[in-house]
């Protein structure tokens, strides 16, 4: 429902004040209350997206690595599925540059020698991507980039989620659940990789929060591609050189970094763990979650997220325009100013699983609740589904 009250907004501009940014749910509650109008909109009033006939035309989509669950469980399928909704005669060039940027820069490289008349990246190296951006503007092929911004080169359109928001939202949940121990406990913090710009925006948004609360920080770590195994290695040094009985919190910037320090806390005999943060709604995160393994992670509807991107580089590849009824913010990416979607993210925990991701199709019960159904009974899942 999400995915559909935004696409309208994007084709209907007297829609768009659905959009601004904290105000998605109103979107969402206007198509589920007029679910015939909103489809008639979509594809009479307002015209369709792919009613123009564009055969031939070519969408590349460059995804940065598979550690991360959902680059390949959902990013990709919803957009290859949205491009096919919109543009049915478009072929999508899809690949993963499984955290290699040099990877990643070929594989650009060769969508742009087979057609691709739009690019849509996620880059592994924010920084490195820039050739890639580059490359293409010379080759007449505008850029989308999805997630992580590339930083100093063109990029016509950027859509992704206010990532400060989401450090804070993540470190003011920790907090919570710290409660008066933060006063004589130590937190650890797992950063996400230096060569991703989003990282820095998730850890400013977190030490915005956990400085003002002014904690005691035992341990930081920018954990190299996100890599889940570098996380454990992380949190097992930190347990090494901490006393393990003072670690209150754990700072993890993603599902995956969660993953992996929750593995060292359950090897070295710490059951439970104390509260541990995440980000993406991993499946075995909000299993962890159930569990009572990892206190919270954050919901961002990528769904949404990835059609929007195919959206606007379909119409990019038609036109070489954004739509003019796309709401947008402005981000310095130190080429200048890019338009941007940025998307809301939300906060799950153990008692709001099924009003986020559940309700939101992201997850079905019977995906989450398999070996768990005891765990999914008392957080009251399964009467949900009957």
């Amino acid at each position: 429902m999400a995915r559909l009250g935004l696409s309208l907004a994007i084709l209907c501009p007297n829609l768009r004040d659905f959009l601004t940014r904290g105000l998605l749910r109103d979107a969402q509650a206007l198509v589920r209350l007029f679910p015939a109008i909103a489809v008639a909109l979509s594809t009479m009033a307002c015209g369709s997206v792919g009613a123009d006939g564009s055969d031939g035309l070519r969408v590349a989509l460059l995804l940065p690595e598979s550690k991360t669950a959902r680059y390949e469980s959902q990013d990709r399928p919803a957009f290859e599925q949205r491009v096919n909704d919109i543009c049915p005669t478009c072929e999508t060039l899809s690949s993963n540059a499984n955290q290699d940027a040099a990877r990643q820069q070929s594989q650009a490289e060769a969508a742009i020698t087979n057609g691709a008349d739009v690019l849509v990246l996620d880059p592994v190296d924010s920084v490195a991507a820039a050739v890639i951006v580059r490359h293409a503007d010379a080759a007449g092929v505008p850029v989308v980039t999805y997630d992580r911004l590339v930083l100093d080169a063109p990029v016509a359109f950027h859509v992704t989620f206010d990532n400060e928001r989401v450090g804070a939202l993540q470190a003011q949940v920790l907090l919570d659940a710290v409660g008066d121990e933060r006063d004589d406990g130590v937190f650890v913090v797992l950063n996400g990789s230096p060569t991703d710009d989003n990282a820095a925006q998730f850890r400013n948004g977190a030490m915005s929060v956990l400085d003002a609360a002014e904690v005691t920080i035992g341990a930081e770590v920018d954990v190299p591609d996100w890599s889940p195994d570098q996380a454990q290695q992380a949190m097992e040094r930190a347990l090494a050189t901490l006393d393990r009985d003072r670690i209150v919190g754990v700072y993890a910037a993603n599902d995956g970094l969660a993953g992996g320090a929750i593995a060292a806390m359950t090897a070295a005999g710490m059951d439970p763990p104390p509260p541990v943060t995440g980000q993406d709604a991993e499946l075995a995160a909000i299993q962890r979650i159930l569990a009572g393994e990892q206190h919270m992670t954050v919901y961002k509807a990528v769904h949404t997220q990835a059609s929007v991107a195919a959206e606007m580089a379909v119409a990019l590849a038609r036109t070489g325009e954004i739509p003019d009824s796309v709401p947008t913010d402005q981000i310095d990416n130190g080429d200048g100013q890019v338009p941007a979607l940025l998307l809301e993210p939300i906060p799950v925990t153990l008692e709001t699983v099924g009003s986020t991701v559940v309700a939101d199709g992201f997850w079905t019960i019977e995906e989450i609740c398999s070996g768990l159904e005891q765990e999914c009974a008392r957080a009251g899942l399964l009467d949900a589904a009957s």
